[in-house]
């Protein structure tokens, strides 16, 4: 149904989005790299955003700026502009007369109204904050990603919302005379203060004149990296940066977005896109409702209720969230009524998405509109703030899209593929006490590289815009030597069995032969997947993309052993490393029933 409805000229026309128009600067070397730059040029912005979230409180005071449920109450609760901002000043005069000027605020939080106050307040105070997943301080252990962060970061103060989440991690690590700021003071073992003590002091003209000292150039954040192939890295980010990247994502899809109107959102507040929300949302003057759903088993079910009640003009989710959402979709005739009554723009990032899911959330949307909704990408990384590329322009196909202004890409041929590197006004300076890996982060013209790789959709015709092609990091040898580019692999396969499987891990290097590790959905049976698996195979012409064994597993992903990121994403070494036992299965000399012979 989807690809008879899409296809050709029958296609029915894209809702009214008014993206940003394609002009594209094209430059090719003689060495065969290409420099892509959109001629639009950066908008002018403001980089002092807490003065920026202040224009926006004057201008509709009443205006709800949050949203969130309480546990045991009905409804929606929700905190004004003039409430956000008395809260946000008066933890800013807090810190100011208390916290060690210049040393960071760790902020260890959930996507609360306490940590959108946090980190306002911290800016307002002249404080860059360093926001951490609360799943770091309640694995147990040594806490040792924590502690990595600490010793790093070495923050003035850890604001610390749930106590009793956090107690033994507080407890545990060798804060020195670092203030704790946490929800109940009595349930932390150390001397801490109540966050009702910061809500409660009266702030002065101190705040304002703090404000009005803040530079583009200051530090606003230290950003942590994913922690996939190791420790994670903190990313150093400036107001500028963040102001210009709003400023480019305004540009490209700002006014289908419509941040100034109402967002639903789940993504996690310390990772880059979940961050990029919370503060372009409410300097543009919006209603954010806090989705406390997840795309996970067990949780999306809470995001799907929220759907049915909010609806919005803009959707952002990553991949698997899109293969969760669309099957609900397809069986929830009042969520697509809901859904697809003010959309716009559905955006995806974190991962490649899968053409089928695309075209099934079209199906759905003609079937619920008349009309094909503009599906976007934002590609970028924690080092790029956000997105810095996206696609701006009407296409069936899935991608990475065209740069945003002020963005300039850079493309290393390599074999039939291209590097991506990009350099620009959102791109870190470097990572915090890190040389060796600064080093490594850029190249001699300054060019940040992502480690990704991405193709032209249309080599003759640039302004269709480039493809994910896999990422270095996720690329590796068998044991004949042969190259497996996972991550083209990976969305290859995900593209092959959707929607019979929610997400695959790859195994492994140094092996004779490939192997997969495979989450499935209920419409998922084995025969069903063996099958696909072997179609996918016939397709193949050598032994580094042939899928040899499989083990559908039914224990999902675990986001607290780090197998799974809080945006949703799989982190493949934890997976292998966890399940080292069904990964020996899949290699076994006589494998034991479960496993999925090809």
């Amino acid at each position: 149904m989807a690809t008879a409805v899409l296809s050709g000229d029958i296609a029915p026309p894209f809702r009214e989005a008014k993206l940003m128009p394609v002009d594209l600067s094209v430059e090719r070397r003689g060495n065969g790299t290409i420099i892509l730059k959109s001629r639009v040029a950066i908008a002018d912005y403001d980089a002092n955003i807490p003065a920026e979230l202040a224009r926006a409180c004057a201008r509709q005071p009443g205006k709800p700026a949050l949203a969130w449920r309480e546990a045991g109450r009905e409804g929606w609760t929700t905190l004004t502009y003039t409430e956000l901002k008395a809260r946000i000043d008066a933890a800013a005069q807090w810190l100011i007369d208390n916290a060690p000027a210049g040393r960071p605020l760790l902020l260890i939080a959930d996507n609360t109204p306490a940590f959108a106050i946090a980190t306002f307040a911290a800016w307002a105070a002249g404080l860059p904050v360093c926001p951490v997943s609360s799943a770091y301080g309640a694995l147990g252990g040594d806490y040792g990603r924590l502690a990595h962060v600490v010793a790093k970061v070495k923050p003035g103060v850890v604001f610390a919302e749930n106590s009793a989440k956090l107690a033994f991690a507080l407890a545990a690590l060798d804060l020195g005379n670092t203030i704790i700021v946490t929800g109940d003071p009595a349930a932390i073992e150390k001397p801490a203060i109540a966050i009702d003590t910061l809500l409660a002091t009266r702030p002065t003209n101190a705040v304002v004149m703090a404000v009005e000292a803040i530079k583009a150039d200051d530090l606003a954040a230290y950003m942590l990296t994913s922690g996939s192939t190791g420790l994670p890295k903190m990313v150093a980010i400036t107001f500028d940066n963040l102001a210009a990247n709003s400023a480019q994502c305004r540009q490209m899809i700002g006014e289908a977005a419509g941040w100034h109107d109402v967002m639903l959102d789940w993504l996690p507040w310390h990772h880059a896109a979940g961050a990029f929300v919370l503060r372009t949302t409410l300097t543009e003057g919006g209603t954010l409702y806090i989705d406390d759903g997840k795309p996970m088993p067990g949780l999306f079910a809470e995001s799907i209720r929220n759907l049915r009640e909010i609806p919005v003009r803009f959707f952002n989710n990553v991949p698997l969230g899109y293969g969760m959402l669309v099957q609900a979709l397809e069986s929830d005739a009042e969520l697509r009524r809901t859904f697809f009554s003010k959309l716009k723009v559905m955006l995806y990032g974190g991962a490649g998405l899968s053409q089928p899911v695309y075209d099934r959330l079209q199906a759905a949307a003609i079937a619920e509109t008349g009309h094909r909704i503009m599906l976007t990408s934002g590609y970028g990384s924690t080092e790029t703030v956000s997105a810095f590329m996206a696609i701006h322009f009407e296409t069936d196909r899935v991608g990475i899209g065209l740069p945003a202004p002020g963005a300039v890409v850079k493309l290393v041929p390599s074999g039939d593929r291209y590097e991506v590197r990009a350099i620009g006004p959102n791109v870190t300076r470097g990572y915090l006490e890190e040389p060796a890996k600064n080093a490594e982060a850029f190249d001699e013209e300054g060019f940040y590289r992502t480690g990704d790789m991405a193709v032209f959709n249309d080599a003759d015709v640039p302004e269709k815009g480039l493809a994910f092609a896999g990422r270095t990091a996720e690329e590796f040898k068998l044991s004949s030597g042969a190259w497996v580019y996972g991550g083209s692999l990976r969305d290859q396969l995900l593209k092959a069995l959707t929607p019979m499987i929610r997400d695959l891990v790859l195994c492994d290097e140094n092996r004779e032969y490939l192997t997969l590790l495979l989450w499935p959905t209920p419409d998922g049976d084995r025969d069903r997947i063996a099958a696909g698996l072997a179609a996918f195979n016939a397709a193949q012409h050598g032994g580094s993309s042939r899928i040899r064994r499989a083990l559908l597993l039914d224990v999902p992903p675990d986001p607290n052993a780090h197998e799974m990121s809080d945006k949703g994403t799989i982190n493949r070494r934890a997976v292998i490393d966890r399940r080292k036992a069904d990964v020996d299965r899949l290699y076994a000399a006589l494998p034991d029933p479960d496993i999925i012979i090809l």
